[in-house]
């Protein structure tokens, strides 16, 4: 039990990392908005792992803009595979926009999923707009035998409270960003954060770490409270 339920902490003081899994980050360096340099993907992999971290998924861009492919990615993974020396559990999954594209690749099968079962797939929409067919498209995702996990729903500018809850309802599961919580998206993200962890709606939350300093921020600078970090410790798929 914690002493002092309003009092913030730091990441690094949380505990949070302690066994962490990592279900979301741009670290994959080379092939998206994120990491681009394999000595910065390298640190952030010696830095989570010194904070206690057990997992990471990799989950790079996969859109219109970003024409990842499986096998593009898997190349690039199996270079950093060789470049690590570090004991972390290192795993290859995706960030799918749900655009015009994302039903061929998800009929084709050229998906990489992410979990312990590779049975959920991480998605994502525009922050500003949604697809026309956005339900459609999840609906088509649980036909194929995944279970859509929500990346970062808290930043949509476009979802309220009745999204949340149809979304919900549907069983689309939900994924938080640990930086929404520190601020780094603005107010109305890390409101809207807070209102979805206290009523139950995240599965996971992952850190979105496109940068090195930005896991350091949150390593340093103090932004969730006590009840904040008991409930993101039982979240769970």
């Amino acid at each position: 039990m914690w002493p002092f339920s309003k009092k913030k902490y730091t990441l690094a003081d949380s505990g949070l990392l302690e066994g962490y899994v990592e279900w979301h980050c741009h670290v994959l360096p080379g092939v998206d908005d994120g990491v681009q340099k394999m000595e910065e993907s390298l640190l952030i992999l010696e830095e989570l792992e010194h904070q206690g971290a057990q997992k990471i998924y990799f989950t790079p861009h996969v859109m219109e803009d970003v024409p990842n492919t499986p096998d593009s990615l898997r190349v690039r993974f199996e270079e950093l595979k060789a470049a690590y020396k570090g004991n972390l559990d290192l795993n290859l999954a995706a960030e799918n926009m749900l655009d015009n594209l994302f039903d061929g690749r998800l009929e084709a099968g050229e998906v990489l999923p992410i979990g312990e079962h590779r049975d959920h797939l991480l998605v994502e929409t525009s922050y500003f707009t949604p697809p026309t067919d956005l339900e459609q498209k999840l609906q088509r995702t649980f036909s194929k035998g995944f279970f859509p996990l929500l990346a970062h729903p808290e930043r949509y500018v476009y979802m309220d409270y009745d999204d949340y809850d149809r979304l919900h309802e549907m069983g689309v599961k939900m994924q938080l960003n640990i930086y929404s919580l520190f601020g780094m998206y603005g107010p109305e993200a890390a409101a809207k954060a807070r209102d979805l962890l206290k009523d139950g709606y995240y599965h996971v939350f992952g850190s979105d770490t496109h940068r090195l300093r930005q896991l350091q921020y949150a390593l340093h600078h103090k932004g969730v409270t006590a009840n904040e970090i008991d409930m993101l410790h039982s979240l769970s798929l």
